[in-house]
């Protein structure tokens, strides 16, 4: 027996590769109390493959200013330097 969708039902979620990779998008990271500063900056070398001074850099302004823009670029990629960064519980969000 086959069941039919209805008109207005989402049956699929987008791959990867029909995101609009020309969004220009990007990664916020926010403070905790949590996590050390080399938790931090280990985790963004992951993300970004950016380098430990540029890291560090980050995870200063996040201890400072509350937040920081981590990441710009392609919709795609800022999530997954989100995804990396949520592996070990930070708090990010994605602003297009």
């Amino acid at each position: 027996m086959e069941i039919e969708p209805k008109q207005n039902q989402t049956t699929e979620l987008l791959a990867d590769e029909e995101i609009d990779i020309g969004v220009a998008s990007r990664v916020v990271l926010y403070n905790d109390d949590w996590h050390t500063f080399d938790e931090v900056i280990n985790q963004l070398i992951k993300a970004t493959e950016c380098t430990y001074d540029k890291a560090r850099g980050f995870a200063f302004e996040v201890h400072v200013k509350g937040k920081a823009i981590v990441f710009n670029g392609p919709l795609n990629q800022c999530l997954k330097v989100s995804s990396v960064l949520e592996e070990i519980a930070l708090h990010t969000q994605i602003i297009t």
